[in-house]
Order: structure tokens, then C-alpha cells, then sequence
């Protein structure tokens, strides 16, 4: 795909897989878009539009979002080769990549980085677990009712 795109199509697609990365993980540390433009020194609105895809996040402004959000630089174009593998190369992703793909691009909500962050904070592996076989059982139980109304 051409680095050049119209207007009309909108955000490129790696753009935007990238920038809800960086969301997902500012997110999971519980960092405001303040407080990360901050520590790489630009705007919290230049954050809100990397996080959108609106614009597009240079390799080496990448690198120190990284950094400030303490994970490396594989952990945002995780992904990205497939999604172009994808639909819009004509080609076929492996099931592992599709679900992987599919998890990332989803927008963390609040919710979900909180309970993230609860979740690593337990330090006993034995709690952990037992609250992973928790949240399994109450999304089972939650399907079986949705079925039965």
C-alpha cells in the first residue's frame, strides 16, 4: 500500500492499529494523554491524534513512547504485517494472527485497564488464576443467559 492516501479514506489502517496500541497501554499504566505528552514533549492533543491515526508517529517519537510507557518498540507493529497481509492485500492471515489483530485493535475502555491493573497487582500465580477461571465462568454464565431470554 502507498504511503500516499486520499483524504477520503481516512486514517491508514497501521496508523491506527499503532496508535490504539499506544492507547491501550497508556491505558493499562493509567497515564492521562497529558502526562504522556509530557514526558515525550508535545501536546496532549498531538497524543489524541497519534492515538487516533489521524497522524502518523515517526520511528524515533515511536521510540520515546516506548520508553515513557515502559515496553519496547516490537510491542506496537506487533500485528501490523498481517493486518496488510489481510483483507487489503487479497491475502490470508493464520488464525493466531486474525485473533491477535483483532484483540489489539480494540479500544481499551477504562474498565478494562483498571481491572488489567487490578489483575497485576495480585502477586500470588494461585489468585491470578482463580481469577482468570472467574471471569471465564461469569462470561459463560452471561452467554447461557442471553440464550435463554
Amino acid at each position: 500500500m502507498s504511503r500516499s492516501r486520499n483524504t477520503d479514506e481516512g486514517p491508514h489502517p497501521v496508523d491506527v492499529l499503532v496508535g490504539q496500541k499506544v492507547k491501550n497501554r497508556r491505558l493499562t499504566l493509567g497515564m492521562s494523554q497529558d502526562e504522556l505528552a509530557k514526558s515525550c514533549g508535545i501536546t496532549f492533543q498531538q497524543v489524541q491524534k497519534y492515538e487516533r491515526g489521524t497522524n502518523r508517529i515517526s520511528v524515533s517519537r515511536l521510540t520515546e513512547i516506548a520508553a515513557a510507557l515502559k515496553t519496547h518498540l516490537e510491542y506496537f507493529t506487533e500485528g501490523c504485517a498481517a493486518l496488510l497481509a489481510g483483507p487489503l492485500k487479497g491475502g490470508a492471515r493464520g488464525m493466531a494472527d486474525n485473533k491477535q489483530t483483532a484483540f489489539e485493535a480494540e479500544p481499551m475502555s477504562r474498565d478494562k485497564a483498571e481491572l488489567l491493573r487490578a489483575y497485576e497487582s495480585i502477586e500470588s500465580a494461585a489468585h491470578k488464576r482463580q481469577v482468570v477461571e472467574m471471569a471465564k465462568a461469569l462470561g459463560k454464565s452471561a452467554k447461557a443467559e442471553s440464550g435463554k431470554k
